[in-house]
């Protein structure tokens, strides 16, 4: 038996009717839909003071060891990095904010790791994720869905910001806005086509297009060298004595907090749109549960903020990921970025816009599975889906449909329905919606 019969067997490549081709090109996609992290990263921990070349290893090497724990471990097509809000609270809420040494804070983020561990070699973490309403799960899907969607609208500038209104639209006129334009268009054509890997060639169409006319900058160079972990490399371990305030324990349950539902909601949302839960409940909850908090531990001890499930891991599942290999390629691809890493200089806000917004439309047909004539259910359901983007959290969307649930429920008389965890994570949201703001 060669060595793709074995691949193709343990990854069940004929039960989940997928391909090695499939795989890989959906692992492409969706290390091509998040590599932006491995910029965007060394720039807000940049201003915690950390050595940005330092926090770009960092970040490129916690993506690939997660992403290939996540793969080859839970063989789910979910990546793994450095998580964008976590990484914003690190640096603006904790370090600048509360005064608190990046190097304590990175100790926190370690704790939050092992406690995550801990918790979820104990399975409950795994029974809080199968309690939550099927109701709820299908909310959350749609809601990341709309969250992904601003996401893409924002980074390419079809969104700006506004004074009066919060948000308008920016300058259709714009050279970059256009290019976005062009990239939603050309994948919609090849979505409607019911080409294979519409979002992949999407991508790839508008980047040469980008290039052709300008508005994206040819790279510099091909290669360059990879920088030296050591100004961050362990120094999570080696400050794990100064948590000793009650001020840093509760920025540890914080971290905690806040990647516990990120990673939950995404896992949910990500299963659901490639068809892969079971019952309402995740397969292998505990494995892929385990591969995302041992990657916090070891992205901490490398030298980043807490690692999550990637939502733009929804790319790759729309470019046909089935499978954990798809995580594989994807984490593959996180260790050659640090030996190509002008190249992804190509892959601006303008390329992947297009494929977080259309892939937003393909998360959102979970709307359909919501019992809206109910409107026990719809109105927690309402809140969480239109609260992430609004508020710009995945765990605010989560927060609000847990504490909204329980009370429309017992209200309508369906009190026995309720799955007791339910109840513990109503208080618990209570206690850290304050935090969470």
């Amino acid at each position: 038996m060669n060595d793709r019969n074995v691949i193709a067997r343990y990854f069940r490549f004929s039960e989940l009717n997928t391909s090695f081709s499939q795989e890989t090109i959906a692992g492409l996609t969706t290390f091509l839909a998040m590599a932006y992290i491995l910029f965007v990263n060394p720039s807000v921990l940049g201003d915690a003071h950390m050595d940005k070349g330092a926090v770009y290893t960092a970040t490129a090497l916690s993506a690939a060891i997660g992403t290939l724990i996540m793969g080859i471990l839970a063989r789910y097509p979910i990546a793994i990095a450095p998580g964008m809000g976590l990484n914003a609270f690190f640096t603006y809420s904790v370090v600048i904010k509360l005064g608190i040494p990046w190097e304590t804070a990175l100790a926190g983020v370690f704790i939050s790791g092992v406690i995550f561990v801990i918790i979820t070699i104990f399975k409950i973490r795994e029974k809080i994720i199968n309690a939550i309403p099927a109701n709820l799960k299908h909310a959350t899907a749609a809601g990341i869905g709309l969250f992904i969607a601003f996401i893409g609208l924002q980074g390419s500038g079809i969104v700006v910001k506004n004074d009066s209104t919060l948000v308008a639209l920016g300058d259709v006129t714009d050279p970059k806005v256009l290019l976005t334009f062009f990239g939603i268009l050309v994948t919609i054509i090849l979505l409607v086509r019911n080409v294979k890997a519409a979002v992949f060639y999407g991508m790839i169409l508008t980047a040469i297009a980008g290039l052709c006319f300008g508005i994206t900058h040819r790279p510099d160079a091909v290669l360059a060298n990879i920088q030296s972990l050591s100004p961050v490399f362990g120094v999570a371990i080696s400050h794990v004595p100064d948590i000793n305030s009650m001020q840093l324990i509760i920025v540890v349950l914080t971290f905690l907090f806040v990647g516990f539902f990120d990673t939950a909601g995404t896992l949910m949302a990500v299963a659901n749109q490639a068809g892969l839960l079971r019952d309402n409940k995740l397969p292998r909850a505990g494995r892929a549960l385990f591969s995302d908090s041992s990657s916090i531990v070891i992205g901490s001890v490398l030298g980043t903020s807490s690692t999550t499930a990637f939502v733009e891991s929804s790319a790759g599942v729309a470019a046909g990921a089935r499978t954990g290999f798809a995580s594989v390629i994807t984490g593959l691809l996180f260790l050659v970025a640090l030996f190509f890493s002008p190249l992804l200089n190509v892959i601006t806000s303008q390329v992947t816009a297009p494929a977080l917004i259309v892939v937003g439309v393909l998360m959102a047909t979970s709307l359909k599975n919501i019992e809206w004539n109910k409107i026990e259910i719809a109105i927690p359901a309402f809140l969480t889906i239109v609260s992430m983007p609004l508020t710009y959290s995945i765990t605010t969307g989560i927060a609000l449909g847990f504490v909204i649930y329980p009370i429309t429920m017992a209200v309508k008389g369906r009190i026995k329905e309720i799955h007791p965890l339910v109840y513990v994570m109503f208080v618990i949201f209570i206690i850290f919606l304050p935090f969470l703001s």
